[in-house]
């Protein structure tokens, strides 16, 4: 018995893809849907008055999940041809439909119309995917809607905004994705049976010149496979556009994924929020105290993989020689299957990390309060110019108090002592007690809980009602 730790397996398949989306790209599911549809096309065929009888369609179809690999091996090595050395196999176990499988058809009949519905169910497996992370991102927005929270623009203190807002700024770059993806997935089109170079000769000799029952071959197994139709023309192949078109989706998805789980790092290097830590997790083999966000960087380093795959898909599509050439068979089989088994973690981990994300409020309120003083300023300058004062010369006041009390916060390591600077300035006449009724965080928030209301009713809300409660797969490998 072979040792499989003494050969290369792919981590996207021992570490970190779910279960679901590595049967989607399994050999069982790839070559049963090859011969699901070679059933198609021979039931089909009967269907339009070619030779073929109801028992040979019945035997296909009595076969269909009963796939003899070494049969297949043994003759591929032989001819050199995946696709005949598969039809050799079939029709060992299949005598009476023997003469009649792939009747017609070219090698793409079955790979490339396999591979738009590979593409369609990943597609589904990921939709449901993000619509699990929308509902948990959702009741973390809805939860933390009105805890105000230092803002930041370049990674610097800024006007305060809330912990929900933040939330649907992920929120909604995860809804465009889901867009692309439901757009993408509502324009998947077969191949159909359009032989060597996309004309349909073969079967337009086949059916002796009835051009109506050519094209009607391709409505019904398209109907049989799930799908309304397929592509008006192509080659030899389905246009590689859509693979690009795809893995566009994944991209985004891929982006948005990144962003969220660099946010969540700087969060938990600030010590705000922290993604999950399990009771007997171990954060570093030499830093018995770490609680490293492995989980997030996780989602990054993944992210960041997908994202790199986007052009393998953009050139292949751009370079199809003509009807066809086969050098984007080998990166294809790599590029797609591995951007879905890595979309498909991210969006385990993705789950895993908003399911049970930590929010430490006194740590942002003690950020908060060490910064408001200075972000308040504008709103004390406007109380002190309704006293009386000269709005010019109070705001030089406040730009020589703000200079010197954050050089010593910087040089001194000294608390903030604005609010005691601004409050012994007489040209201000307000006292400390006065100072401080102008620091309520909730008076420099904006609208930002009524934005995560109206966010979640109108545009997230929407999709929870349509894709109803889909339960998914998303166990992660800590």
């Amino acid at each position: 018995m072979s040792n499989p730790n003494a050969t290369y397996q792919s981590p996207l398949g021992g570490r970190y893809a779910s279960p679901a989306m590595l049967r989607l790209f399994s050999n069982d599911t790839r070559y049963g849907l090859w011969r699901r549809l070679w059933v198609a096309l021979a039931e089909t065929e009967m269907e339009l008055g070619l030779p073929v009888t109801q028992e040979q369609v019945d035997e296909l179809r009595a076969h269909v999940d009963d796939i003899d690999y070494a049969c297949v091996a043994e003759k591929e090595k032989e001819i050199r041809h995946d696709v005949m050395a598969h039809v050799y196999a079939y029709g060992v176990v299949c005598p009476k439909a023997k003469g009649i499988i792939h009747l017609g058809a070219t090698s793409c009949y079955v790979t490339d119309n396999a591979d738009v519905l590979i593409l369609k169910q990943g597609l589904e497996i990921l939709r449901h995917k993000m619509v699990k992370v929308l509902r948990n991102l959702a009741h973390f927005a809805k939860e933390y809607r009105a805890l105000p929270t230092l803002g930041y623009t370049h990674l610097q203190p800024a006007q305060p905004v809330t912990v929900g807002k933040r939330a649907t700024l992920w929120m909604q770059d995860l809804l465009m994705d889901y867009d692309d993806l439901c757009y993408i997935q509502g324009r998947l089109r077969l191949l159909g049976s359009r032989g060597t170079t996309g004309t349909q000769a073969s079967f337009l000799d086949l059916f002796d010149g009835d051009h109506e029952k050519v094209k009607e071959l391709d409505r019904r197994i398209a109907h049989k496979m799930g799908l309304d139709g397929v592509f008006p023309v192509s080659g030899q192949t389905y246009p590689r556009k859509l693979d690009s078109r795809v893995l566009n989706v994944l991209g985004g998805l891929a982006q948005s994924a990144y962003r969220f789980g660099n946010d969540l790092r700087l969060l938990q290097h600030m010590r705000e929020m922290e993604e999950p830590f399990e009771k007997h997790q171990v954060g570093s083999s030499a830093m018995a105290y770490k609680r490293n966000p492995m989980r997030s960087e996780r989602i990054c380093s993944l992210s960041r993989y997908i994202m790199s795959l986007m052009d393998n898909p953009a050139m292949t599509a751009s370079t199809q020689w003509l009807e066809r050439t086969l050098d984007d068979s080998a990166n294809r089989r790599l590029s797609l299957s591995e951007a879905f088994l890595a979309a498909d973690a991210v969006l385990s981990l993705y789950i895993n990390v908003t399911n049970g994300m930590v929010v430490y409020p006194k740590i942002i309120e003690s950020r908060l309060r060490e910064f408001l003083p200075f972000l308040a300023t504008e709103n004390i300058l406007m109380e002190a110019v309704k006293r009386g004062g000269d709005r010019q010369a109070l705001h030089e006041r406040i730009r020589q108090h703000s200079m010197e009390a954050s050089r010593r916060m910087k040089e001194e390591g000294e608390p903030c002592d604005l609010l005691d600077r601004l409050a012994a300035d007489p040209a201000f006449g307000m006292t400390r007690e006065q100072l401080e009724g102008v620091l309520d965080p909730k008076l420099y928030i904006g609208r930002c809980p009524e934005q995560v209301d109206e966010f979640l009713r109108d545009y997230i809300q929407p999709v929870f009602d349509r894709e109803g409660d889909v339960s998914v797969e998303a166990e992660v490998n800590v």
